[in-house]
């Protein structure tokens, strides 16, 4: 996720303070992406400097706000109609392990695919229990937990794909009968 195109985002409305954009950023993405202040005003200063926004202090007190420039809002705008790359697949660490699992000595590959399984299952059902505790205002969290609800059903079909291919492929081959010599006893009977 990019940080600096979501304090854009919410620049886009008006003029904001470190502290507001990091309440309005967790908000916003359904309180599930905590995020430093820290993280927030160096991201500011980064924007500052590359001309994406600019600060001023406000009339009434000494905080600093910022404003999002004609720079920053077609910056945001690009990253908003710009497809993510998805053309290679990412860098998974549960892919990663099950192909690395796969070639050491003494290891299930069944038990570590069904040990993750199994986690994933679980994460599931307690995504599923915090929908449904969610508010119905709560749009934020709900599509939030929705994309990670699909995000984990696809983990356990790939499980799933990836135990059935792996079963085929290390199991023995079933010996293949010719039923024509069972089929002659049984008439010579």
């Amino acid at each position: 996720m990019s940080v600096r195109h979501a304090v854009l985002a919410l620049l886009s409305e008006g003029p904001k303070y470190g502290l507001r954009l990091r309440h309005e950023f967790e908000e916003r993405t359904g309180e599930v992406w905590p995020i430093n202040v820290g993280q927030i005003y160096t991201t500011l200063q980064r924007l500052e400097r590359d001309g994406m926004v600019e600060s001023g202090l406000e009339d009434d007190g000494p905080q600093k706000t910022y404003r999002l420039t004609a720079e920053g809002a077609a910056e945001l705008n690009r990253w908003l109609h710009t497809p993510p790359d998805l053309g290679s697949p990412p860098r998974d660490e549960l892919v990663i392990k099950v192909l690395v699992a796969m070639h050491v000595p003494g290891v299930d590959i069944g038990e570590v695919i069904q040990t993750h399984r199994r986690r994933v299952v679980e994460l599931m059902q307690e995504w599923t229990r915090v929908k449904r505790d969610a508010s119905e205002d709560d749009i934020s969290l709900v599509l939030v937990v929705d994309a990670e609800l699909f995000r984990l059903d696809s983990v356990v079909r790939w499980l799933d794909a990836a135990d059935s291919r792996l079963r085929r492929v290390t199991s023995p081959p079933t010996p293949r009968t010719n039923p024509a010599p069972a089929k002659r006893k049984a008439a010579a009977l």
